[in-house]
């Protein structure tokens, strides 16, 4: 299966062969459709940006669906939400709420019930999301799919679907989230399964893409080999 790191040799390429595709703003992308990887590192492209991933982990354990919730609220937030704040995709209220059925504990207890399951689904978006991703003049279409645990030779592993994903913020910042949940699933089976590992984060996103602002750090790339 291919790595972050083939990713990466992906884009960079594309860029080089000018594959461009051109967004509803007009704005210039890169993406790849389909593609498929072991998330075996934090970031494809760019610095990870630590403090902000501890406002963002502290905003979806509170379930708010208000971004002016997250302490300083990044601009990105602010375009999505309306004028209040609201927005649909806060991922603590997306798995842990009973609002959207539980999907953390249905998770859980279909792991605990049978290792072998492929049942462990915890289902993030919505059919209703459809037309609700612009309600009141939002414009946040819930981007993960659902994310799906497998034990398998001891180890825990998941798939995580994404409908679509910012190669640039957007991977990185979500990596971290089912990085977190992946390591407190894995807590709360050593109870039933004491020897179990922490396995693998496969990813998939049905386009993967990075904006022209960010062409840079191709560039950079492809003359010195840097991605940060």
């Amino acid at each position: 299966m291919k790595t972050v790191s083939d990713v990466r040799n992906m884009f960079a390429q594309k860029y080089l062969n000018n594959e461009f595709v051109v967004d509803k703003s007009g704005c210039k992308m890169l993406e790849v459709l389909g593609v498929s990887f072991i998330a075996d590192d934090e970031t494809i492209f760019g610095k990870v940006n630590y403090a902000y991933i501890k406002k963002e982990l502290d905003w979806y354990l509170s379930q708010s669906l208000n971004v002016y919730n997250i302490p300083d609220t990044p601009t990105i937030w602010k375009q999505v939400a309306t004028a209040e704040g609201q927005i649909n995709s806060n991922y603590g209220y997306l798995i842990f709420s009973d609002v959207n059925g539980h999907q953390y504990d249905y998770a859980l207890k279909a792991l605990l019930a049978d290792e072998n399951t492929r049942r462990a689904c915890m289902i993030y978006t919505r059919p209703s999301i459809q037309t609700e991703y612009n309600t009141a003049g939002m414009s946040d279409f819930i981007c993960t799919n659902a994310v799906t645990y497998f034990i398998r030779d001891n180890r825990l592993n998941c798939v995580v679907q994404m409908r679509s994903n910012d190669i640039w913020a957007g991977y990185r910042n979500d990596y971290a989230w089912q990085k977190w949940v992946l390591e407190k699933l894995h807590s709360d089976l050593l109870d039933k399964y004491d020897n179990l590992e922490i396995g693998d984060i496969i990813w998939n996103a049905s386009s993967l893409h990075m904006y022209e602002r960010n062409f840079g750090l191709i560039r950079k790339f492809n003359k010195i080999g840097l991605y940060k």
